[in-house]
């Protein structure tokens, strides 16, 4: 008897261990709400790209700058976190989905398009921005004018996007398909004259174009309707309203478009008037 009642004791001490342990999981992938992680923890990890100038890049003197960076940061004050207790993590476009499910991140901010196969695995806040597909060539192309132009030619685009698909399935399904983990690399195939073009939303082709005016060019021939959100874990309705919340604030104050206009707006982009976002 004395041995059932010791070994009744341990199994009711690690049972209450863990039940104790389970209702003070307030980490990302837990089940809780976004909005009682963020109060819990007092901090925020956000998702975002490294490699995109004007959006969301990692600066020589280890800063995130860009029009993203400044979103996510007006979210994340939003909901309590100041600026220093926000962890950034480079998420590649490839993985945006799996580090919400198997929460590595709460949210992601990284021109993460909205679309139906996506809305699968996770939900979205917004849209906080509208665009739309182009092409970026070198400065001297005169033959590529737009998507249907492409048949013969080498396109690159990001491991994990759309857009090179898009282009192959509705326009030019003789073009080669190059993909690189990030834009970047993109760009530097470009440059060295290993690929014809690169795909993806004006708005980041615009940032690139920027950064070599003398070397490359955006077409100019949109041929898309690419819309923004916040990416966060399925099924969590308390934390996609506080993001809506927070983005129409940003829209709202007027610092929606003021950081557009500081960060992207040397490029002309022609910034579009913010979206409606959706509540339903």
């Amino acid at each position: 008897m004395g041995l059932a009642r010791l070994l009744l004791a341990v199994t009711v001490a690690v049972g209450a261990a863990g039940v104790t342990t389970g209702c003070g999981d307030v980490s990302a992938g837990s089940g809780a709400s976004l909005v009682e992680r963020v109060e819990d923890n007092g901090a925020i990890t956000i998702g975002i790209r490294s490699d995109q100038p004007g959006l969301s890049r990692y600066t020589v003197d280890g800063r995130y700058t860009g029009f993203d960076i400044d979103l996510a940061t007006f979210v994340a004050g939003e909901l309590g976190v100041a600026p220093e207790d926000i962890r950034w993590q480079d998420v590649p476009a490839a993985e945006r989905e799996s580090a919400l499910v198997e929460g590595e991140v709460d949210i992601v901010v990284g021109t993460y398009s909205i679309t139906e196969e996506r809305r699968r695995k996770v939900d979205f806040a917004g849209p906080y921005f509208e665009t739309g597909q182009d092409l970026l060539v070198r400065a001297d192309d005169t033959e590529i004018t737009g998507p249907e132009s492409l048949d013969g030619n080498a396109l690159c685009s990001v491991t994990g996007s759309t857009p090179a698909e898009h282009v192959q399935q509705d326009f030019a399904d003789d073009v080669e398909l190059v993909e690189y983990p990030r834009y970047q690399e993109c760009v530097t195939a470009l440059l060295a004259g290993h690929v014809d073009a690169v795909t993806t939303d004006a708005v980041i082709l615009a940032g690139y174009a920027a950064q070599h005016p003398e070397l490359l060019k955006v077409v100019g021939e949109r041929f898309s309707t690419e819309r923004y959100g916040i990416g966060l874990a399925k099924g969590d309705p308390e934390g996609r309203r506080a993001l809506n919340d927070a983005i129409e604030e940003m829209i709202d104050s007027g610092e929606w478009r003021d950081s557009l206009e500081s960060n992207i707006g040397a490029s002309e982009y022609e910034i579009p008037p913010p979206p409606e976002v959706e509540r339903g």
